[in-house]
């Protein structure tokens, strides 16, 4: 993108920043006073003209800027050159970092899983091996502000040991959470580098989703009845406590410390200890196969797959990406000039271009995973070996989705399983609307994400409404159930690319002129459907897990 400086000269903005969906650089001078792009309330930043925003994971600045002081004191001169040298600078190492830790992670792995595979050491010399190599990952890319990752590891591993069963599952989550919003906070608010230094902040986030996972399974094995249970509580329930070599391992492993994804510790524990592929092959009647012993299934193909995924990926941000930035969704001539259906295109084709740095990240994690030989799910019913235990997402079902639930549950799978274990499945009231909230604070403190998230339950909810009134009429033909899901598919794209536009620009303004431009059309749409049409009573569905007292009282009934 092109902006100009004071002088009327046209200059290129510094390239956009790459990692897991959070945003390095730098914290700029603030020449002990309020810049002249004064902040916009959420952490981002505004040109004194007032035309670009500089609001979303990738940031843009003008070439050549003045930053104001206080009134009484005299302006200062602020080298725009600079500012572009020195930010490119910061975000190319942040670049670097990343992938040089999950490059070298990988080679580790497979290095782990050949020569200090569960035959050949103990399970205490592989937990020590992956937390040494977690602990120097996460040094070597955020410095000092590792830290904060190590105090609420300590923390909660206090909590661990001395709350009651009965309670240490809410104790663990509140200091979790309140300890990552603090971080929040303080790092957009209070220092004002939010947007603008290496963010700690995803570790953090990955490290919290663990820890309150834990407390839970936790409290399900030692602080419930077993009949209370759910089916899938019952199997990730841990009867006991771990250890503080167990706790640092599951929590700061080399293979998910710097992107995830987050698991369940007794499938960790498992993988450690060598149980983990063969409690898994045990479940398929091997002898009808032909097999007279268990198989041996290697995650190499996998791993290659995967990784061919991410050069993919890889491309598409070098150049999809870098030809349709975000900031595009606030240019004069999207706001202003474009038409109605050409900017709902375009909108997709600038959502659809910000998507490749997820698919980056999250399977090159899942391939580090899978290269030290965790992540096997099982035999699908054609025979194959699948490692999809820890995928974060599935990318042709996201392309090819028909409805926005379908949408959400192959988009950062792990997370809206974390999400739906420790709230939706367990909150008495309102669980749609907390699961949403949780999912907001989880992420951040930035206005984008609230937008996004309060966007999501009404289109959620309407969503559901629309596809129980009218989808049983679309089933009486083939060619009938064709057009229903080309257009679902249409929707549901310009419906996830509408909701989300928010989460990427972060900050309230470019977020509001994006919907005054698109006339709020999805909210007014949403909110007549929901006031006009009806919720049918098994459009309901099934929120708290059967336990075995449910059960047996259906029986008795």
């Amino acid at each position: 993108m092109w902006l100009e400086d004071e002088g009327g000269r046209r200059q290129k903005t510094p390239p956009q920043t790459w990692e897991t969906g959070r945003s390095p650089g730098r914290k700029l001078p603030s020449s002990e006073g309020r810049p002249s792009w004064e902040t916009s309330g959420s952490g981002a930043y505004r040109t004194r003209k007032g035309d670009d925003w500089v609001g979303g994971a990738w940031k843009e600045v003008t070439i050549s800027s003045k930053w104001k002081g206080h009134s009484d004191r005299k302006s200062t001169e602020y080298s725009g050159e600079k500012d572009r040298e020195e930010q490119h600078s910061y975000s190319l190492s942040s670049q670097v970092n990343f992938v040089a830790c999950q490059l070298f992670a990988l080679f580790a792995a497979f290095w782990f899983r050949i020569y200090l595979s569960p035959g050949k050491t103990s399970p205490d010399v592989r937990h020590a091996f992956v937390t040494v190599f977690g602990i120097y990952f996460v040094i070597f890319c955020f410095g000092w502000y590792s830290v904060h990752l190590f105090v609420l590891v300590l923390m909660c591993y206090g909590i661990m040991v001395t709350a009651n069963v009965s309670s240490i599952h809410r104790y663990s989550f509140f200091v979790a959470m309140a300890y990552l919003t603090l971080c929040h906070v303080s790092r957009i608010y209070i220092f004002h580098y939010g947007i603008l230094t290496t963010d700690f902040s995803g570790p953090l986030m990955i490290v919290t989703q663990k820890i309150t996972t834990l407390a839970f399974q936790v409290h399900d094995g030692l602080g419930r009845r077993a009949e209370d249970l759910s089916a899938e509580q019952h199997r990730l329930a841990v009867k006991v406590k771990p250890s503080f070599l167990e706790y640092l391992s599951y929590l700061l492993n080399f293979m998910s410390v710097i992107a995830g994804p987050c698991n369940n510790f007794k499938d960790y524990i498992a993988f450690i200890e060598g149980r983990h592929i063969h409690t898994k092959l045990l479940e398929v009647n091997w002898k009808q196969r032909g097999f007279h012993s268990l198989p041996e299934p290697s995650p190499t193909r996998a791993v290659i797959r995967k990784l061919c995924m991410t050069l993919v990926s890889l491309l598409l941000f070098l150049t999809l990406t870098k030809s349709f930035p975000i900031t595009c969704l606030t240019d004069d001539w999207f706001v202003h000039k474009a038409n109605f259906l050409t900017r709902l295109c375009y909108l997709y084709i600038v959502m659809q271009a910000s998507k490749p740095k997820y698919y980056f990240a999250w399977t090159l994690a899942d391939a580090v995973n899978n290269a030290a030989g965790f992540g096997f799910s099982g035999v699908d019913k054609d025979g194959t070996f699948c490692w999809d235990l820890l995928s974060n997402l599935n990318i042709w079902k996201i392309e090819t989705a028909t409805s926005f639930k379908m949408y959400l549950e192959n988009w950062n799978i792990q997370t809206a399983t974390w999400l739906k274990r420790v709230c939706y499945e367990r909150v008495p009231w309102y669980p749609t609307v907390l699961t949403f909230f949780l999912s907001a604070l989880w992420h951040g403190v930035y206005p984008g994400y609230y937008f996004t998230f309060l966007t999501g339950i009404l289109v959620t909810v309407a969503a559901r409404t629309v596809r129980n009134n009218f989808r049983h009429y679309f089933r009486s033909s083939k060619a009938l159930q064709v057009a229903y899901d080309v257009v679902t598919w249409a929707v549901t794209q310009l419906a996830v690319s509408y909701t989300v536009a928010p989460f990427v620009m972060l900050a309230v303004e470019p977020t509001i002129s994006l919907y005054k431009s698109m006339y709020f059309y999805l909210h007014i749409i949403s909110l007549l459907i929901i006031l006009f049409l009806p919720i049918k009573p098994h459009a309901h569905i099934q929120r708290q897990p059967q336990t075995l007292n449910s059960i047996n009282k259906k029986k008795k009934d």
